[in-house]
């Protein structure tokens, strides 16, 4: 039985850790926490009645019975918590991004390496079936040599929380980029192998900052504040170059004027290309003399945030290996980061 705590018990808590952990017979939660005192009391009232209440991460660090703790906060604060919790002797999974900026990320990894405690971060879209389909077709060959895609996640209006931490940088570290980068990159990169990232070239704009139009669901994400701030772009765009010599174009908005939103990754090889686009696969090959495309079936149950938490539970309760490791982590916030430092400089930046 392993024993939780849940901090930052908002939307993305309610939505999709609470619910998995009520159901994870191998789970305990312990304990919930949130600054929003009536935010932990729901959770505990709805999910977790034995749960003791906190409305600070570090009192409850330190009850020597919890094992772990899940964090769903604002971005600026995952670093911090996943610190202090490491250095408490906790496991720790933690909502993406990582961290805000290359420092922090560095330290939350120098924190699980001296503790030895697991230190994990959303990655669900590895996790869907379409996504663990095409790893395999990548590391049998199949495709061949992965030399070049493309990515992204784009919405014509879906701008969340506006004007609260969402939209203020030095809350969230940034926009679209850094809110649904990380799933797209990670899934792209993954998918190829994990060729190190040597440099970046980028872009950001800011022109739906005045607009409340919307026609996503995620915008009820986050708490709107009409008199709040505004300082992040609305969509980032931009070319990673990885030492193999491999090419990945990037493109992620949370307001743009396409024809609807969508989520990509599609990469070509020597031998074939693929294509993950809102959780199905497709394979463009040719056979006997003709192209071919495949589509594999699609797995209706999938669900890529139940099967990583299931996952990180899997990893301290039978020994798996974690598919996440903590460097990971450092080189995507290398690479959100210098998409912001070139977007500001106009020139490639190194990493």
């Amino acid at each position: 039985m392993i024993r939780i705590g849940l901090i930052g018990n908002g939307g993305m808590c309610k939505a999709a850790h609470a619910p998995y952990y009520r159901d994870d017979p191998r789970v305990e939660v312990a304990a919930v926490c949130d600054i929003i005192e009536e935010r932990a009391l729901y959770l505990k009232e709805n999910f977790f009645p034995a749960a003791d209440v906190y409305t600070d991460y570090r009192e409850l660090l330190k009850d020597p019975s919890i094992d772990a703790v899940d964090i769903c906060t604002p971005n600026d604060l995952h670093s911090e918590i996943a610190v202090a919790a490491l250095d408490a002797g906790k496991h720790v999974f933690c909502e993406k991004p990582d961290a805000v900026d290359v420092p922090k990320a560095e330290a939350m990894k120098a924190a699980a390496e001296r503790s030895g405690k697991l230190l994990m971060v959303m990655r669900n879209n590895r996790f869907s079936a379409a996504s663990r389909y095409l790893k395999g077709f990548i590391e049998d060959g199949r495709a061949g040599e992965i030399y070049c895609g493309c990515c992204g996640w784009q919405r014509r209006r879906g701008i969340p929380g506006k004007g609260g931490w969402f939209t203020t940088k030095a809350r969230s570290g940034g926009g679209p980029l850094i809110d649904l980068g990380v799933h797209m990159i990670d899934l792209a990169v993954w998918l190829m192998g994990s060729p190190k990232p040597v440099a970046v070239s980028a872009n950001t704009y800011c022109k739906f900052a005045d607009t409340d139009v919307s026609d996503s669901v995620n915008s009820d994400f986050g708490d709107k504040n009409a008199a709040g701030t505004f300082d992040v772009e609305d969509l980032a765009m931009g070319l990673i170059r990885f030492e193999n010599g491999a090419v990945l174009q990037i493109e992620f908005s949370w307001a743009s004027n396409i024809k609807r939103e969508r989520r990509f990754v599609e990469l070509r090889g020597a031998k074939a290309g693929v294509k993950w686009e809102d959780e199905q696969a497709e394979i463009y090959t040719e056979e006997n003399g003709r192209l071919l495309d495949t589509v594999p079936l699609p797995v209706r149950d999938d669900n890529g945030h139940r099967n990583n938490l299931r996952h990180f539970i899997d990893v301290l309760t039978n020994g798996d290996e974690p598919c996440y490791k903590p460097q990971q982590g450092v080189d995507m916030i290398k690479i959100l980061c210098a998409v912001y430092e070139s977007a500001r400089t106009g020139r490639e930046v190194l990493l």
